[in-house]
């Protein structure tokens, strides 16, 4: 008996494969979306070659896909801004790999350290900048994947912001 529990196993646990619930090759939910971004955050050597940094634009670059949902790196240095923006119809997890991002919305400014996970649901606005003097890299997953990214005006409506969750 497992001293961490009050479940014991009795004989092989390998042999009772019909009561094991497969693991899904892709995500279906927000804690699924945020434990991929996390895994891949942990494997540096897959993302950390492919990021480059752009003085003149914000640098992305799609890094996968699966079954309704799209996975983006993006490489930010100093002063580098998104602008004010949703993402249509897209739900997604921004996720800093390294350096630091400040997200700006109509309820405050948040500050996003490396390892810092933000959840958002669709027709969330917000903007997102890298305020500090070193560059920054995120990752970010749509679901459904990305087909628009609505710009707003630097004053937003606060009703709109209001229905969606921090």
């Amino acid at each position: 008996m497992n001293s961490d529990s009050d479940l014991s196993i009795a004989g092989d646990i390998l042999e009772v494969q019909h009561l094991l619930r497969p693991a899904g090759s892709h995500p279906s939910t927000v804690a699924g979306f945020a434990g991929l971004a996390r895994s891949i955050a942990a494997d540096r050597d897959r993302w950390a070659p492919l990021v480059r940094y752009d003085t003149t634009t914000r640098w992305y670059h799609r890094l996968q896909t699966g079954p309704g949902y799209e996975v983006w790196l993006l490489s930010w240095v100093p002063g580098q801004g998104s602008g004010r923006h949703d993402h249509g119809p897209s739900s997604g997890v921004l996720t800093v790999l390294e350096g630091e991002l400040t997200e700006h919305t109509a309820r405050g400014t948040h500050s996003l350290d490396s390892g810092a996970q933000r959840v958002f649901a669709p027709g969330f606005v917000h903007e997102v900048v890298n305020d500090s003097l070193e560059p920054a890299v995120s990752l970010h997953v749509y679901f459904p994947g990305l087909t628009e990214m609505p710009m707003h005006s630097a004053r937003c409506s606060a009703t709109t912001e209001d229905a969606v969750p921090a």
